[in-house]
């Protein structure tokens, strides 16, 4: 969606979709915003609780039944397991996608790992898909004044241009892109706490050759799950700069990471917005 500053400021139920690096501030952007009129929603929560629900708690029960203890009560129904996601807490997706590597130190085969990213990749693309259903329930049931969409990181990567252009028709896309200082930040977080996260297939399998080679490993049980993970990220994000780019560029637009963090209410927000079309629609 491409509109001007007049535009926007008389669009009476804004629709906005926040685009960027999973810990670049998008989350903290909309949670700057009045709850009582922005509904806020987390394309992740929407994978946690709708579309990989079973896959993850059937992941837990698995874990759970190598325990005698547990596997007696979970057969006889005297517990039962649940996840408690929410927009705050999304570990239990983290959990599921797991890390490939040494089975000794928590690394999943190469099958599991593929079979499991390839379930997120289909959770988010339906998760983006309910977007326009849900911009009309929080208007219409919920009453909402307006939307946000606050997107998880891999969106770039999904190679599904229905995607897109369904965000693009029904929400203005804002790119909020970090510096050179952030994905500094974003690395050492990484490497520091090393997170579980969904790569595109062929830059996941390439990386994981050159990953081989370099260290001289031969299978994939002799990775050290944190030790790749903390390899591969620094990658990971000059691999997805230009996707996102290439996506505020046809579709939207671009927000520096510095100036998002400057704003603290609605109407810092408004403006940041209003500023960005009016630079882009100069240049």
């Amino acid at each position: 969606m491409h509109i001007t500053c007049a535009d926007f400021k008389r669009w009476d139920n804004k629709a906005i979709t926040l685009l960027g690096m999973s810990g670049v501030g998008k989350t903290t952007l909309a949670n700057k915003l009045p709850k009582s009129a922005w509904f806020h929603y987390s394309g992740d929560y929407r994978i946690g609780t709708k579309y990989l629900q079973e896959a993850i708690l059937d992941n837990v029960k698995k874990e759970a039944m190598k325990v005698d203890f547990l596997r007696d009560l979970l057969c006889s129904d005297s517990i039962y397991i649940g996840s408690n996601i929410t927009v705050h807490n999304l570990e239990p997706i983290s959990t599921f996608l797991g890390k490939i590597g040494n089975p000794e130190l928590g690394g999943l085969s190469l099958e599991e790992f593929r079979a499991r990213q390839r379930l997120h990749r289909e959770a988010e693309i339906h998760a983006m898909r309910d977007v326009a259903s849900f911009i009309t329930k929080a208007k219409d049931i919920y009453r909402y004044a307006h939307f946000i969409n606050d997107m998880g990181g891999s969106v770039c990567e999904l190679d599904d241009d229905d995607v897109l252009e369904t965000l693009a028709e029904h929400t203005l896309i804002i790119y909020i892109r970090a510096g050179k200082d952030m994905e500094d930040k974003l690395i050492t977080r990484q490497i520091e706490n090393s997170k579980p996260l969904y790569y595109q297939e062929d830059f996941f399998k390439g990386q994981l050759t050159e990953y081989l080679r370099q260290e001289g490993l031969k299978e994939i049980k002799d990775i050290d799950p944190d030790g790749f993970m903390q390899w591969i990220f620094p990658k990971l994000v000059a691999h997805r700069r230009p996707l996102y780019q290439a996506i505020a560029d046809q579709y939207g637009y671009t927000v520096e990471a510095r100036d998002a963090e400057k704003a603290q209410n609605e109407a810092d927000f408004i403006k940041l917005i209003c500023e960005t079309l009016q630079k882009q629609a100069a240049a």
